[in-house]
């Protein structure tokens, strides 16, 4: 069966691996927020992500956008405050990426323990 895969078209496609999530802020920013289901607030996805206001923020517009978190503005006092979380769909595209990545790992794993690597010449200059 095995073999069988591997001779599949497209088997290392990894066609769940979506570019919107596959970016390391974004892919800390989506793993927070999967981990505190409430959600959070600006600076402390700042602080966890260690990431630069500017930055972060690209990041939040980017992934509101692709309808994956809900961004809430709000004040508390004077003081603007800005709670995300993840949106039920944004859970369920997360997740199904992280299905995805897991097959990437058992392919990666599997790879190296049945290949061994392929000794190779370096040219050498003269």
């Amino acid at each position: 069966m095995a073999k069988k895969r591997e001779g599949q078209k497209g088997r290392y496609a990894y066609q769940g691996i979506e570019r919107i999530m596959h970016e390391k802020a974004r892919l800390s920013i989506l793993t927070s927020l999967l981990t505190r289901p409430s959600g959070l607030r600006f600076s402390d996805l700042k602080q966890l992500c260690s990431l630069t206001d500017g930055n972060l923020s690209r990041h939040i517009n980017v992934l509101e956008e692709e309808g994956l978190i809900e961004v809430e503005k709000s004040f508390n006092g004077k003081r603007p405050q800005t709670q995300c979380c993840l949106t039920e769909t944004g859970r369920e595209r997360f997740l199904a990426y992280l299905q995805e990545l897991e097959r990437v790992v058992r392919d990666a794993a599997v790879a190296s323990k049945t290949h061994a690597p392929r000794k190779t010449k370096l040219a050498t200059a003269t």
